[in-house]
């Protein structure tokens, strides 16, 4: 049974439980390490510790975080919060997307990294058609190019380009 408060709340309901929740937790969490992460220097004034702003704003994150959290109207979950946080979860994937391409950079290269990804990242986001894939490979190419061509971008070369004959893999290094 909903209460008046309930019913009168004008905003969008899905996920606000959940993120309040979890935006206490995560504050109270880095709150409780700042004595881990900072110092406290002797002889120095107040405002200059190196510990004190970062306590000022975990301790007011945290402080308005349970002050939220507690005027919220609500306090079950519904199946639209869970699906809200499925959405939620659904960004991380890029995150993990562009792990996996930081992490196999240096051990093929650049270039045949950059092009598998955009390809891949086209697959995945539902393009199907020839052309499309077309174009990402050629803003695959362009951006590699780029990078290391015109804006002379050190990017580490690949392990692979260790396989190389000695001209080709200068160059592999250098432009791709």
């Amino acid at each position: 049974m909903t209460t008046e408060r309930e019913r009168r709340f004008v905003g969008p309901r899905r996920g606000q439980l959940i993120f309040a929740l979890a935006f206490v937790a995560l504050s109270a969490l880095l709150l409780s390490m700042i004595t881990q992460q900072t110092a406290w220097l002797p002889k120095t004034r107040l405002f200059a510790q190196p510990r004190f702003w970062p306590a000022v704003g975990l301790g007011a994150m945290t402080l308005l975080g349970a002050l939220h959290l507690i005027r919220l109207p609500w306090r079950r979950l519904t199946p639209a919060d869970w699906t809200e946080l499925r959405r939620w979860g659904s960004i991380l994937e890029f995150a993990l997307w562009f792990m996996g391409y930081v992490l196999i950079v240096p051990v093929l290269g650049y270039l045949p990294v950059t092009l598998a990804f955009v390809l891949a990242l086209t697959w995945r986001m539902g393009y199907r058609d020839r052309k499309m894939y077309l174009y990402a490979a050629l803003f695959g190419l362009v951006v590699v190019v780029g990078f290391k061509g015109l804006l002379n971008v050190r990017i580490p070369g690949g392990a692979v380009y260790d396989y190389l004959p000695d001209p080709l893999r200068g160059f592999f290094i250098l432009y791709l």
